[in-house]
């Protein structure tokens, strides 16, 4: 019954797929494999995470030539939906070897489904990896995932638009939401353009600057609901509320108008994952003239650092045949080997989780785009300052909750009251 129960939980969570009757053994027959030395990995981004497992099978064919992989492109949501169901009916029928999951979702499953899960404790040496990405994907001490890219963020700006309000680069380093706001108001008033841009169905930037302070929507259990009386997530809506009052950022309507917003100068700048770096660089007319600066940090915070994260994923063996080809792969090339991640910097533009590569000539090299800035180099540093969380099952769970509190504050709602009603809908919905 308390799977039945979890596994009902997950449904709002994505709009995931219902739930079959929930075996605890599942059979190990009928994956997908073509062969002894074929595995098959579902991921979703072809330009990103499948161009990243294509560059691991040559180098893991350096010493296994008769390795090869089938990747399945498959969108996020759909692996998530497909694995629910798989997992309920108790089959692995239909299931690859290794799956990609984000970081937010991955307890949904190590919690409810740990049987489905090879364990790689054995297989990853966690003290190369950055704390935080080991404390997504481990549970009751055991290790896993395989850390894979990181969603270590920046604020990135136009030098040209901030140096016209009279502004340096340096003004923007290490600084708080309330001294971001002051600059950005003084960028407005000299240019007429605000510094960020925010979807007002996407809390992205709220969960940035909780996790800047180590706070989550849940108390440190990753279970308990904890709106009302979190210091942290309140500071953070004050602080998108005074930015959206202020002008400094403005909103737009999904994707696409994000990206046109930067792209085409109407805004300034644009925090993000590090992953939103690509799309930057898309306007070639623009290279030279951006930067990245350190995300701010909360100010009544203490222990607020100028590091967070959006985003980022981990890499996990299924528990079916040909499991031993998948976790030598992932273990040789994802887990040691530091000339992959320097070519995944460079042909990619993956930020790796893998610390000891940082140490390489690809994470220092100046980009002319950023104005021979060493961004990586940047990303680097401030991803291992970035703390740890525990995301717990429910995050987008809670996230659908605090969003219509989010937009009842922002149009006039007493915060306090809002803080009140969103713990109660959450106690009730979730516990």
């Amino acid at each position: 019954m308390k799977k039945i129960a979890l596994c009902m939980a997950m449904i709002g969570l994505g709009g995931l797929a219902a739930c079959g009757n929930g075996s605890d053994t599942p059979e190990r027959e009928g994956g997908e494999q073509n062969g002894a030395e074929e595995i098959t990995i579902w991921a979703w981004d072809p330009k990103f995470n499948i161009a990243a497992f294509e560059l691991a099978e040559s180098y893991h064919q350096e010493e296994n030539p008769d390795f090869k992989i089938n990747v399945t492109e498959i969108s996020q949501q759909d692996s998530v939906q497909k694995m629910n169901t798989i997992f309920s009916s108790g089959s692995t029928q239909g299931l690859p070897n290794i799956v990609l999951i984000e970081d937010f979702r991955a307890r949904n499953f190590l919690e409810v489904f740990p049987e489905y899960f090879v364990p790689l404790t054995e297989y990853i040496n966690v003290d190369d990896f950055m704390d935080y990405k080991i404390e997504v994907s481990s549970i009751d001490g055991e290790q896993y995932g395989m850390p894979f890219d990181s969603g270590v963020a920046g604020v990135y700006l136009r030098k040209s638009i901030i140096e016209e309000a009279g502004l340096e680069l340096s003004d923007f380093t290490n600084i708080t939401w309330q001294t971001f706001n002051e600059l950005g108001i003084r960028v407005k008033e000299a240019t007429g353009k605000p510094l960020l841009s925010i979807d007002m169905n996407d809390l992205g930037h709220l969960r940035m600057m909780m996790h800047s302070s180590g706070y989550w929507y849940t108390a440190e259990d990753g279970e308990t609901p904890f709106l009302d009386g979190n210091p942290s997530l309140k500071q953070g809506l004050e602080d998108l509320k005074m930015l959206l009052d202020s002008g400094v950022m403005t909103t737009h309507n999904g994707w696409d108008q994000m990206l046109a917003g930067f792209n085409s100068g109407e805004v300034a700048g644009v925090l993000q994952g590090n992953w939103i770096t690509p799309s930057v660089k898309a306007e070639e007319s623009q290279s030279g003239d951006w930067a990245v600066v350190p995300v701010p940090k909360q100010e009544s915070i203490e222990g607020s650092v100028n590091a967070t994260n959006l985003g980022g994923s981990s890499i996990y063996v299924l528990d079916i045949d040909g499991k031993e080809e998948a976790l030598s792969y992932i273990a040789d090339v994802f887990g040691k080997n530091i000339a992959f991640y320097e070519e995944l910097i460079q042909t990619v533009g993956a930020i790796g989780s893998y610390v000891p590569a940082s140490q390489g000539d690809a994470y220092h090299a100046p980009d002319p785009f950023f104005d021979d800035q060493a961004i990586y180099q940047d990303f680097m540093n401030w991803a291992n300052e970035i703390p740890s969380v525990n995301f717990g099952k429910n995050t987008y769970a809670l996230e659908d909750i605090m969003n219509q509190g989010f937009l009842d504050y922002v149009n006039g709602a007493d915060l306090d009251e809002v803080l009140k009603n969103t713990q109660m809908i959450a106690d009730n919905q979730l516990n």
